[in-house]
């Protein structure tokens, strides 16, 4: 199949809401490994109809505004706004926002209460979230505190990371095992290198409609109690063998993984010429970066990005923060990577199970979106502006982030005395 050969432009495209409509005839092709060269379902093609001109003018104030409102400049936000003088306009339009979006921390009480009998599944994006934002990509490192805070919110609750990154990268900044990663918005997912499973985390696990059985107690932990390692895990999606070594759970858009290669290159050698502009390689999709490009140069990166995705209509085009995403035009994001994992977990359809999405992007929307209309869960957006969103909860900066991880850690363990 020749993926160059399309009708369809490239164009800025926000997937669909995820629905039950749309997820009627997706689970049975969703294949643990998807090898390349092998097609896979037309269902997960993303059908774009050609839109005359929506990128050819790169100067256009959409795109330009679009790119400016992905990353606000941040600004000091006073704690104290009861204090009319000292309080900004900035400030009082921010806690003005906050009673849509009330803080996490502040709505504890109300979130546990809410998560009493349930079990909580918790999905965490990482750039903005986990880490800072920084000026060079390769250096949002997480602080030690910060992993710290992970590994033991994931001793209790099965937890993953769903980042825009590939999830290699996104597994050298963590480098936490008992992690699931899903990199690339989802288009790869890893199972835990290996699934050690205390007592509170079998409490967050069912075997329903046979989507997770099979696990045994390893002889090198018979001697702790309450301890367990899954050594298989048989999902409707087949068997997983992860005692040892990560294992691919899911690849939907590797077919794609040969044109990616060779876009990443020829963005490489296009933008090389613009000062401040970094092309990523995120395995299934490329990011290229304009956070240090001179605004002036914003519509030079622009055209580098049109120019080439001219002769790739398979692929589409998305902004974030401060990122311009080359993707493949299939039907899957971040919403359908909670699904899917939540599927693999046999924690869907299940009114006993609060999955917690965090993250700072818009395409964390995707996920967001997917727990408010399913009415599943809470998704919390990491933002010092005011900006709409599909998250029921919000969270200041990844500092706050982490006070929320310890919460969480504090109110299982004394809800299990």
């Amino acid at each position: 199949m020749d993926l160059k050969s399309n009708h369809a432009s490239p164009v800025l495209a926000d997937p669909p809401p995820l629905s039950k409509s749309r997820l009627g005839g997706v689970h049975t092709s969703l294949l643990p490994y998807s090898t390349p060269g092998a097609a896979f379902p037309g269902s997960l093609y993303l059908t774009i109809p050609r839109k005359k001109n929506v990128l050819d003018d790169v100067r256009s104030s959409s795109w330009l505004d679009a790119m400016k409102a992905s990353s606000p400049p941040h600004r000091k936000i006073t704690k104290d706004v009861n204090n009319e003088s000292g309080a900004t306009d900035a400030d009082i339009s921010y806690h003005t926002w906050m009673v849509k979006y009330p803080s996490a921390l502040t709505s504890f009480e109300q979130i546990s209460n809410y998560a009493k009998g349930k079990r909580i599944a918790l999905f965490l994006d990482y750039d903005g979230t986990l880490s800072p934002i920084v000026d060079n990509p390769d250096c949002a490192f997480m602080s030690d505190a910060m992993r710290a805070a992970v590994k033991k919110v994931a001793k209790h609750f099965p937890t993953a990371i769903i980042s825009g990154r590939s999830h290699d990268k996104v597994y050298e900044f963590v480098k936490l095992n008992e992690l699931y990663y899903a990199g690339s918005h989802g288009m790869d997912i890893m199972a835990p290198v290996i699934q050690t499973i205390n007592d509170d985390q079998r409490n967050c696990f069912k075997s329903t409609d046979k989507k997770v059985i099979g696990c045994k107690l390893s002889p090198s932990h018979a001697h702790k109690k309450n301890m367990f390692v899954c050594s298989v895990l048989l999902t409707s999606f087949g068997f997983l063998y992860i005692q040892g070594k990560a294992v691919n759970l899911f690849q939907p858009a590797a077919e794609f993984l040969p044109m990616i290669r060779e876009v990443f290159k020829l963005l490489v050698e296009s933008t090389k010429d613009i000062e401040g502009a970094i092309v990523e390689d995120n395995k299934f999709c490329v990011s290229v970066h304009y956070r240090n490009v001179d605004e002036k140069s914003w519509p030079a990166v622009l055209q580098c990005v049109h120019e080439i995705l001219k002769d790739y209509p398979r692929l589409h085009l998305t902004h974030g923060r401060k990122v311009l995403e080359v993707r493949p035009t299939i039907n899957w994001d971040k919403g359908r990577a909670v699904t899917f994992l939540l599927e693999s977990l046999g924690l869907s359809n299940c009114e006993d199970v609060l999955p917690i999405y965090i993250g700072d992007d818009r395409t964390d929307e995707d996920a967001f979106k997917v727990l408010r209309e399913g009415n599943q869960g809470y998704g919390i957006l990491v933002s010092a502006e005011p900006k709409d969103s599909n998250a029921f909860y919000s969270l200041r900066d990844p500092s706050e982030v982490m006070e929320f991880l310890k919460s969480l850690v504090i109110w299982r363990k004394s809800s299990a005395l």
